[in-house]
């Protein structure tokens, strides 16, 4: 009996499996890393990109679907950036029946004042975006604060810390803030970037540009993801094969020495200074 012809996908059932697997691989990084529990109030930070719209698409989609009840608020920080288009969101958000809140504070000239010309402003934005967004949360009853990165962006800062810091240290899915009065989720921390983006588009997300403040990309971030993505496509799953090492760490196989004391002989081991064995009673 001869095979059956491969039936093509339609474009429609193609946007269903990716729609399928982004709730699958958010619903399944919820649940990994206990993001969302019963009561919460989650703020979704909405900047009017790909990833937080797509963050936020599918959290509405958990919400109506999930064993336990939690609210959603999206919160926008205008920084009264030039040209910034303040129609955009409240509208998209209006049709999509969603509470939400827009902090002004003018973070832009703040920054512009600061750094000077031609220099990278992301690093001083983010943080005062940072400190203006756990304000207002603090504020309003905020139980998790609920951010767009990615798998891609989680790899590309694990690799920065490493080339830049000397640190194994990515960004974690779920973490508590410094002071310990906020914690922080990434349910997209699962998810390709690439998926993200095809998403964005399929459902036309009224995207706002990150380059309305006129500075650029960090260039050893575009570097970090220029390396990835050849990697990628030299060898297809290298990138889900890092991604996984993270949540498989041997600290006894590293060198921390604050993680692991090594000071402490173990009778399996031997004696490492005469290579005689050693006794091993009383261990299994």
């Amino acid at each position: 009996m001869s095979a059956q012809p491969e039936i093509p996908r339609t474009p429609a059932a193609e946007a269903d499996k990716l729609a399928r697997r982004l709730r699958h691989q958010v619903g399944q990084a919820v649940v990994d890393f206990g993001m969302i529990e019963d009561g919460d109030q989650v703020m979704v930070c909405l900047s009017g990109g790909k990833d937080s719209y797509t963050l936020l698409d599918m959290l509405l989609q958990l919400q109506a679907k999930a064993p336990v009840r939690f609210g959603l608020i999206a919160v926008n920080l205008d920084q009264k950036q030039p040209d910034f288009p303040t129609h955009v969101l409240p509208e998209y958000l209006g049709t999509r029946g969603v509470p939400f809140h827009i902090i002004e504070q003018d973070t832009y000239s703040t920054v512009t004042r600061v750094i000077p010309a031609g220099k990278t402003m992301c690093s001083l934005c983010s943080r005062l975006r940072r400190g203006a967004l756990y304000t207002w949360a603090a504020a309003n009853g905020i139980t998790k604060i609920a951010l767009g990165h990615h798998r891609d962006d989680v790899l590309a800062t694990f690799f920065l810390n490493m080339f830049y810091q000397a640190q194994l240290k990515a960004m974690p899915p779920k973490l508590r803030s410094d002071d310990g009065r906020h914690v922080v989720i990434r349910p997209l921390a699962y998810c390709r970037e690439s998926d993200i983006a095809e998403y964005a588009m399929q459902q036309k997300f009224p995207i706002i540009p990150c380059n309305l403040c006129g500075s650029q990309d960090n260039l050893q971030r575009k570097a970090v993801r220029r390396m990835l993505a050849e990697w990628e496509q030299l060898q297809p799953g290298r990138s889900e094969n890092i991604f996984r090492a993270l949540g498989n760490v041997s600290p006894s196989h590293l060198a921390d020495r604050q993680l692991f004391d090594f000071s402490v002989p173990d009778p399996r081991e031997g004696d490492l200074r005469t290579g005689a064995d050693a006794p091993v009673t009383g261990y299994p």
